[in-house]
Parts: C-alpha cells; structure tokens; sequence
C-alpha cells in the first residue's frame, strides 16, 4: 500500500529501533524518507540501505536537534535531497534510570536538551518547508508520562511536557493545516532498550510485564511504526491533539 507516493518525512533518531522501524514503514507506504542520527552513522546508513534495496528513497543526515544550526542544516538536507516536507516524526530521545537521591544538573540538561528542546526547535524550523497544504507532525513521547516509574523523573517531566506541546501546538498550528499528535509508547523493545539493560529477554522484568499487559506480550518498533504511518495519513485528518498511549493495554 502507498499511501506517501510523492510525500517527504523526516525522522530524527531513526538510526536504530523505534525510529528505523517508523523510516522503514513510511518509506514502505511510498514516502520518501530523510534518516537523521546524531552519532551513530553505521546504523543510519543500513536503514538507508534496507530502505532502498526495497526499492524506497531515503538519505542520512547527521545532526545534533538539541543545536540550532544542526536542525536548520537538517532540514536543508532533507529538502535538498527530496523537496518540502510534509511529515516531521520526533523521535529522538534519552533516558537513565536516575533516583532522586542520585539527581545531577547535568543529566537533567542533557535529557531536557534532547527530549523537550530538541522537538520544539525541530518543529519550529518545520514550519518554513511545510507546503500549503499543511502536514503531520508526531511526536514519540512515553508511556512514563502518566505511568511515573520510578527512578525516572527526569525522563518522565520530559514526555510530560513534550504531551503538553502536542497539545498546544495542534492548536496553534490548525490554521495551517499541520496536524500535531503524540505516539506515547509504553514496554517496547528495541536496540535502545536491550543497550540499556531493560526488558531483558526471560528477565523477571519482562516476565512482569508481560502478565500486567492485557494484550500479552511487549511491544515492537513495527508496533508504533503502523500508528505512526496511520497518523501521518489522510485517514487521519480529523486527529489532531491527540495523545495515544501505545502500550497493549498496560496502565
């Protein structure tokens, strides 16, 4: 099904995981896809090939969103490569399990950087290459913003605010035709989450998991890519403001 034929999407941290699973599923439905990673080169350039040995388009872009001169250069990129925009996926993000008692500054800047600034400077840039037409942006926030593990406040103040920008921006942006949604994963695995020592596979962890989630099992990129590439379609242009929490069930 192509449902993007002609279309151009940009999705930052799509290097690995949730990320190159929403790249692969929009290139695969016809969109032409820019591919930003922030370090990781190698992994950015086998989604980019993956995606064109299937016969799609994509490029790999490098850039830091936290940087304003790196996102307008990101954009400059994907325009470059492939003209105006009409789907921004903010994916990228950060986390470390941190208690309190182990608060830093530091990690605070470093995940607000990344997780609250990075989006909003990326939307901001977005607004000068959406066409007239409008678009979709999707925000990938967390399930943590309304489920608070602990050891997570920092992470979860961040996909909580990040909530709150979905919801002040759709309707700031209406006029203009650019919808704005969330995507709030909840247990999914991924590179990012196996790197990180999370959700080990037979880990009690995941064992727990699994029984508290209704529809029994964890969750794949592919699992947020569908509702991300369902977003992002004409299907749902009625949707904006939406936050969905994509977690099989689990509350």
């Amino acid at each position: 099904m192509s449902n993007f034929l002609g279309k151009t999407a940009l999705v930052t941290g799509a290097s690995k995981g949730i990320g190159a699973g929403i790249a692969r599923k929009l290139a695969a439905a016809g969109a032409s896809v820019a591919v930003n990673y922030a370090s990781d080169r190698s992994g950015a350039e086998t989604v980019v090939a993956s995606i064109l040995a299937a016969g799609g388009r994509a490029t790999a872009i490098q850039a830091d969103i936290a940087d304003a001169a790196d996102v307008e250069r990101l954009f400059e990129g994907t325009i470059h490569a492939f003209g105006p925009i009409d789907i921004l996926v903010n994916n990228a993000g950060v986390y470390l399990e941190m208690p309190i008692s182990q608060f830093t500054e530091q990690e605070f800047h470093r995940q607000i950087q990344v997780n609250l600034l990075g989006p909003m400077l990326m939307i901001r840039e977005s607004l000068a290459h959406f066409g007239p037409n409008g678009g979709s942006i999707i925000n990938i926030g967390s399930g943590a913003s309304q489920s608070h593990p602990p050891g997570y406040a920092i992470y979860a103040a961040t996909k909580a605010g990040l909530d709150a920008v979905t919801g002040v921006l759709a309707k700031e942006l209406a006029p203009r035709q650019i919808r704005v949604n969330s995507v709030n994963p909840g247990a999914t695995l991924s590179e990012g989450t196996k790197t990180a020592g999370l959700y080990g596979v037979g880990s009690d962890l995941e064992t727990r998991l699994i029984s508290m989630t209704p529809l029994g099992r964890m969750g794949t990129p592919d699992d947020i890519a569908k509702i991300v590439a369902f977003l992002a379609s004409d299907d749902a242009g009625w949707l904006t403001g939406e936050v969905i929490l994509a977690s099989g069930g689990l509350r």
